[in-house]
């Protein structure tokens, strides 16, 4: 008997995907006679005019029965004599691609749909390139609704070519192609007799037979740490699944990032003690000498894994809102889950041609390759050579949604020449010496909010105290360090991320750091945190309403805004995401301005 084959089904809309897997499962007999009379009751209403729905087994959703199309994915599990199968259908609607990739993301094979009547659709080729993205490297087409074009051969054979032709680009290890139809049932259990010309398996023989392992050998070992266990002093061992190769009692393993290595000394596959362990298992590993090792980890053996903070991708984009260089995100790749940042967008790939466009954004179910850059050195592998660790999703730092799942082509060199000097002067040092606690103070609101003039005013009050101040103020920094910058989206993120460097620098140098920026975006200031470090960061939302901030406005700028002469003006053109939870709120609207520097100077702890 085969193995399990996990195959999702896909294509453009109203294809056909849910009424195929239905029918298999009815004609196969792989459905509980209640769910067949269920089935029976159900079709009398709909749009079949009496006959067999075969798509009400997997659309169970009422949206889905109401519009006759699949939304979210449904999973069916099922046996035949020769295989075990489970099935991911998967929705066709351009507006839930987020939905099919997943499904597409736990799958062996694709079962790609094709409407005999209109052929290769669009929605075909973006689902075939997502399957391709994700791994996926043994395809079916099956060219439904024959019944339609009176199972014509030469419509057929037109699709046909259409099909190697799309899927010329692609490095596959199968691909085959049947002529089917879904509703009446044509060589989809049994070889249909209106198309003689076919000389095939049906599908679901060809799905029984097909051997969809892996060609490349397995060598080595890699196991990502999910967890730490340490139920007594005597015992401590690493949990996690194996995605590649074998490990056993006695192996001399390494750790990564550390690089420190160390022999197992015990294995544990659930409650049994085992002399080894292999792929797919999980199990817990006990090393025979103390060592760092913490969530997020790799235990290796025998294998070339990269370490680096840089490395370049293809990425499926699926957040609503559009995606340019520099925004902020966190990256789960194995277990391991840090912040991380788009530092580069050098292409979309068009979903039709395969060809590379030049682009500044990248929209809603587009394909991209682009440069990721993380906080740390991190983990990974090339996707070809380990899924596991060559595949990664990246989730909005705010809504904790998942915008983009992306594959790893290969490490950026130039990060690993560079390497962090450790200074004989250290940041302590320089503290002590002046006498204070470094911090970056990080005033941000509207325009005209009274954020320089708050900035500055507390900076004199620090200066009188005898501390060591430095203030950046958004003006002053746009005319020198960051001159090269407009106002476009993607020049504010990296005016953003410049300040909060140069801030850091300046708070290892023992100075305490002002701040005065609008910087509207949340992503960009919890960057900016990452960066100068929670402990040194300290948040101030100068609250002042919009109204009040155009009272005060004597450049005009923000009637310039309205009346369209200036673009991408904070508040009035652009937005401005204030913050939800500052270490401090302001509002400087009825306030002295000595009253409200003296809030702040309490909330730091530096009264007199």
């Amino acid at each position: 008997m085969q193995g399990l084959l996990k195959f999702i089904t896909c294509g453009s809309v109203d294809d056909g995907k849910s009424t195929l897997i239905g029918h298999m499962l009815y004609d196969a007999k792989l459905i509980f006679a209640d769910q067949e009379k269920a089935l029976e009751l159900d079709s009398k209403v709909g749009s079949t005019g009496g006959d067999i729905d075969y798509s009400l087994l997997l659309d169970g959703l009422m949206a889905e029965r109401e519009q006759g199309i699949t939304i979210d994915v449904a999973y069916r599990y099922f046996t035949t004599e020769k295989r075990s199968f489970i099935v991911a259908d998967t929705p066709g609607h351009e507006e839930y691609t987020r939905n099919m990739a997943v499904g597409a993301s736990f799958a062996d094979l694709a079962v790609i749909l094709v409407d005999a009547s209109q052929g290769v659709l669009i929605q075909t080729k973006r689902h075939t390139r997502i399957c391709n993205l994700v791994g996926i490297r043994n395809f079916v087409f099956a060219v439904n609704k024959m019944d339609l074009i009176n199972y014509d051969k030469d419509t057929f054979d037109r699709i046909k070519k259409e099909i190697r032709m799309m899927t010329a680009e692609y490095d596959l290890d199968s691909l085959h192609i049947i002529p089917v139809s879904a509703t009446v049932g044509d060589n989809v259990t049994v070889p249909s007799e209106k198309m003689n010309w076919y000389k095939g398996p049906t599908l679901l023989s060809y799905l029984e037979d097909i051997n969809v392992r892996g060609t490349r050998d397995e060598v080595g070992f890699i196991m990502p740490v999910q967890r730490v266990v340490r139920p007594d002093h005597t015992f401590r061992g690493f949990q996690g699944q194996i995605e590649a190769g074998d490990v056993k009692v006695g192996d001399e393993i390494t750790v990564l990032p550390s690089h420190e290595t160390a022999h197992v000394k015990s294995i544990h596959v659930c409650d049994k003690k085992c002399d080894d362990a292999v792929v797919g298992e999980p199990c817990t590993i006990e090393l025979d000498r103390e060592v760092d090792v913490s969530r997020g980890c790799v235990l290796y053996r025998d294998r070339e894994l990269e370490v680096s903070n840089l490395f370049l991708s293809n990425l499926l984009w699926m957040d609503d809102s559009y995606l340019v260089a520099g925004k902020n995100f966190f990256l789960k790749v194995g277990t391991k889950l840090i912040p991380a940042s788009v530092t580069g967008i050098k292409y979309k790939i068009d979903v039709n041609e395969g060809t590379n466009i030049p682009c500044e954004r990248i929209y809603k179910n587009e394909i991209a390759k682009c440069e990721i850059a993380v906080s740390e050195k991190i983990v990974f592998d090339e996707f070809e050579d380990c899924q596991a660790l060559g595949s990664f999703i990246l989730i909005d730092r705010v809504t904790n949604m998942t915008s983009a799942c992306g594959i790893v082509l290969h490490s950026m060199r130039r990060s690993d020449n560079l390497v962090w000097q450790e200074l004989d002067i250290s940041r302590d040092y320089r503290a002590n010496s002046l006498g204070q606690e470094p911090k970056t103070i990080w005033f941000t609101g509207l325009s005209g909010s009274g954020k320089s003039t708050l900035a500055n005013a507390l900076e004199k009050k620090l200066a009188l105290m005898g501390k060591h101040t430095m203030l950046l103020d958004g003006d002053n920094v746009r005319m020198g360090l960051n001159s090269n910058l407009g106002f476009k989206e993607q020049d504010r993120i990296e005016n953003i991320r410049r300040i909060a460097e140069v801030a850091k620098l300046m708070n290892d140098a023992g100075l305490i750091t002002l701040t005065s920026f609008i910087s509207p975006y949340a992503n960009d200031r919890a960057r900016a945190k990452d960066i100068i470090g929670n402990d040194s960061f300290v948040e101030i939302y100068v609250a002042t309403p919009i109204e009040e901030c155009e009272k005060r406005d004597v450049k005009g700028l923000y009637e310039k805004a309205r009346n369209g002469q200036i673009p991408n003006f904070t508040g009035i053109t652009s937005p401005y995401e204030a913050p939800e939870n500052p270490d401090l709120t302001i509002n400087t609207v009825g306030r002295e301005i000595d009253d409200c520097v003296d809030e702040i100077i309490k909330y730091l702890g530096l009264e007199a």
